[in-house]
């Protein structure tokens, strides 16, 4: 019996820590409208780290991923991107919490 199995096609941006990509380059990698960028950039969700204009603008490794986590939010969920700005804000602090909690627990021989 030979059973084939068919994997769903993944396509992202492979990233560096310190990456700056492009507007172009964080609407392909991500698959989301330029558009859809415009709007998180004008609601506060991501800011350009660089550029003036559009077609100079430099984006984060830390800013693509707040674009695509406020992309399923608003897409699975129906969040707002209001509501997306906050749930990241809430998210980052979380993240930042638990490596104090893991720096912390380091430095005290804690497991």
């Amino acid at each position: 019996m030979n059973t084939t199995t068919t994997l769903p096609l993944l396509n992202g941006l492979i990233l560096e820590h310190q990456t700056d990509i492009s507007l172009e380059e964080l609407s392909r990698g991500c698959a989301m409208e330029a558009d859809f960028i415009l709007e998180l950039i004008e609601e506060g969700v991501i800011a350009p780290e660089t550029g003036s204009a559009p077609d100079r603008w430099r984006f984060t490794s830390l800013q693509v991923r707040h674009a695509a986590v406020a992309w399923r939010l608003q897409r699975d969920l129906g969040i707002n991107l209001a509501g997306a700005a906050l749930a990241l804000q809430l998210l980052d602090e979380v993240e930042t919490l638990r490596a104090q909690i893991t720096a912390n627990a380091s430095a005290t021989g804690d497991d």
